[in-house]
């Protein structure tokens, strides 16, 4: 069965609805002067108000491990997403205090794929590269670069994702798991649209489940 996360969450409300759909984890975004970061108090918030399952991860960018763990600790995250320019031995620092890594790569070309080889311990996500952007741009990239990576380790496919494109991307990639932010909200960056979300994962376990 293929994993959705639901990433960007800003409300207790949009992350309950998300996990009531069916999300298997939920990204709460840490990155300053983005549009859905969060303060470590309003995340806490969310986090305690949640039911006892899907994964909760924070999305940092170029934080140093302590700090990363401090905040995964005080917030009561199960995993990171470490998205900019952090090298293995920082993750390596992270699982080996217990926290799962997910490592985010911008994709510019096939050297993005093969730099995935550097954090065998990690799960990848894939995201679309935009020049000036960490992220959420609503931009997709060529998933064909994807596919092969894909077959070999758990893979999160993410980028541009939306319910109008997620079973193809699905379809094409066969991926471990699918990610959408910015392609589930309506006009306000953070808030979820509960029918998108719905859709979304709907769309995904159905051309997952063709797959078999």
């Amino acid at each position: 069965m293929i994993r959705v996360k639901i990433c960007g969450v800003t409300t207790a409300d949009d992350a309950r609805y998300a996990l009531d759909c069916g999300a298997d984890a939920l990204g709460i975004n840490f990155v300053p002067g983005t549009p859905r970061c969060l303060d470590e108090a309003a995340a806490a918030e969310i986090v305690a108000e949640l039911p006892p399952f899907g994964v909760r991860v924070g999305v940092f960018v170029d934080e140093t491990a302590q700090r990363v763990e401090s905040i995964a600790r005080r917030v009561g995250l199960d995993a990171v997403q470490l998205h900019g320019e952090e090298t293995p031995e920082t993750c390596g620092r992270l699982i080996d205090r217990g926290l799962r890594v997910i490592r985010g790569l911008r994709v510019r070309g096939a050297e993005t794929i093969e730099e995935a080889a550097r954090y065998p311990d990690c799960t990848i996500l894939l995201d679309a590269f935009v020049k000036g952007e960490l992220g959420g741009t609503g931009k997709t990239f060529d998933w064909s670069l994807a596919r092969e990576l894909a077959s070999g380790r758990e893979v999160i496919l993410s980028g541009g994702l939306k319910p109008g494109n997620v079973a193809e991307a699905v379809r094409q990639v066969n991926p471990y798991g699918v990610d959408s932010s910015s392609g589930i909200e309506g006009r306000v960056p953070g808030r979820k649209d509960p029918a998108l979300v719905r859709e979304f994962i709907g769309n995904a376990r159905l051309a997952a489940a063709h797959q078999d």
